[in-house]
């Protein structure tokens, strides 16, 4: 038998309203032990952001029965430990349920707007607007497992990879207005048309993004002349040599970090594209509820 572990949370209670209004209080409550669980301080920063259930609208559908913030440690356990559904530990709900309320989430994007409400949160803690107005844009490749199919999987040429690619824009905090994950076979540029008109829609105060060389050619016209962005080519000049930090490229090398220090986005092993950007979404508000809790220093 375990030995019994200090919990995070000083007071177990949740106050979800899984728990007040559906039949989560007809079941115990999870002692929180595990590095990647939401402590007290970020739970009071999650849940009045989270999703209205449909239940609660009027939609239909059965109260659940499990535990808000007990879901969204075992999905934040899954994302950060990269185990598989089955290997859930047995202090978490059942595998099979946490995955319906992912996936829930997913077809809904609920996920995605849970992630947007926290980013919003978090530029306006940091004295700016919600929205951003300029961004960098680049792309990651990552090795695929043998259960994405051919059909969404393809072979990075530059970076002899055989998997799928992650094209993200990120604003200048680090935070991230827009992902999309493709096979790898996929041109930049070509990507970059989608995801920008994809951007662009939500974010109508985007005006400049910053990019690598890559993205040159028809694509600083079309961005210029369809979605009103300037396309800005941060380029490596010839007489560099080795290492060099280039102005902007470096905010979005920095999330390509973080989101592999997410070991379930180590290596891309989701059967759909849309699966993979919800891990990313995922990875991306752990980080988010870390910084929104985290103290700032006194000005002198």
């Amino acid at each position: 038998m375990l030995a019994p572990v200090e919990s995070n949370s000083a007071a177990l209670s949740c106050d979800c309203v899984a728990r007040r209004f559906g039949n989560a209080a007809d079941r115990p409550e999870r002692v929180r032990r595990c590095p990647s669980d939401l402590t007290d301080a970020e739970w009071a920063v999650v849940r009045p952001l989270l999703p209205v259930p449909g239940w609660m609208r009027g939609r239909g559908g059965q109260p659940e029965a499990y535990c808000h913030r007990a879901m969204l440690d075992a999905i934040r356990y899954r994302v950060d430990n990269g185990i598989k559904w089955r290997a859930m530990p047995v202090d978490f709900p059942p595998w099979d349920r946490v995955y319906a309320f992912l996936r829930r989430w997913r077809d809904h994007a609920l996920g995605e707007e849970f992630h947007d409400r926290l980013r919003g949160q978090l530029r306006e803690r940091a004295g700016r607007d919600a929205e951003p107005t300029a961004s960098v844009i680049d792309s990651q490749s990552v090795k695929a497992d043998a259960v994405v199919g051919a059909d969404s999987r393809g072979f990075d040429g530059g970076k002899l990879i055989n998997g799928r690619k992650r094209h993200v824009v990120v604003d200048t905090l680090g935070l991230l207005p827009g992902v999309m994950v493709t096979a790898a076979d996929i041109g930049d540029r070509a990507a970059a048309t989608v995801l920008l008109k994809r951007v662009a829609d939500a974010h109508h105060r985007l005006e400049l993004v910053w990019a690598y060389g890559g993205y040159t050619g028809s694509l600083i016209e079309h961005c210029l002349a369809a979605l009103a962005l300037v396309l800005a080519i941060v380029k490596r000049s010839d007489a560099m040599r080795g290492f060099v930090v280039l102005p902007k490229r470096w905010i979005v090398e920095r999330l390509f970090a973080h989101l592999m220090r997410s070991r379930r986005l180590a290596r891309d092993v989701e059967r759909r594209t849309t699966s993979a950007e919800a891990m990313v979404h995922w990875s991306m508000t752990m980080l988010m509820t870390r910084r929104l809790t985290r103290s700032r220093p006194a000005r002198g």
